[in-house]
């Protein structure tokens, strides 16, 4: 079970995980992240960004900053994070820019100081998201694709409804119903769960 971080203005989850060998692997950035590791006496070797939106990268920077190699499914850009689209909406956030290490898209597996993980691109709340299966322990973390009893909205730029219920269906839930899943706002559920009382996309 990872150790949870929550931060920042929509309250976003960050996942801590540990990896075989002993390191710790980050998903998510969201604010006060970085603040919450060096407290811990943390330095992550990577950052999985389940999407560029930002509040799940607002302090992307400064974990790189720490010595983490920075994975995504695609470039860091302005148009992924919605920096633009949300100041317009009287938020004042800011994403320092970062750059990408590690380009996800056509990458199927990951292994990470011997934590294996599958990938999946499942676009539909944001063109770039992506979730990680660690196939050892089961658990999924599913960004802003999956919630307990929810999915990501699909009306922000780049998002789409079909697409996304689809890829729920087709991808996260051909894993076991016990698979723990982790998202990126709310509580952890499992896929056994969601498919039988989610109401956006239960069987």
């Amino acid at each position: 079970m990872p150790n949870c971080f929550t931060g920042g203005f929509v309250q976003t989850n960050g996942y801590l995980i540990q990896t075989p060998d002993g390191g710790h692997v980050l998903v998510d950035a969201p604010q006060g992240v970085a603040q919450w590791l060096e407290a811990r006496g943390v330095k992550p070797v990577a950052l999985l960004l389940t999407h560029q939106h930002y509040d799940h990268v607002e302090d992307a920077a400064e974990v790189a900053a720490m010595g983490a190699k920075v994975y995504a499914f695609s470039p860091y850009s302005i148009e992924l994070t919605l920096e633009e689209r949300v100041r317009s909406w009287g938020m004042p956030i800011h994403v320092e820019p970062y750059q990408v290490d590690e380009l996800l898209e056509g990458t199927e597996r990951l292994e990470i100081g011997g934590l294996m993980l599958g990938l999946a691109h499942v676009p539909g709340h944001a063109p770039d998201s992506v979730t990680f299966f660690a196939t050892e322990s089961g658990e999924l973390y599913s960004g802003d694709t999956l919630f307990a009893g929810s999915i990501g909205r699909a009306d922000l730029p780049g998002g789409n409804m079909g697409q996304l219920v689809d890829g729920i269906r087709g991808k996260l839930f051909a894993l076991p119903n016990p698979t723990q899943v982790y998202p990126g706002h709310g509580p952890a559920t499992t896929i056994g769960a969601e498919r039988a009382g989610n109401p956006y996309v239960g069987d």
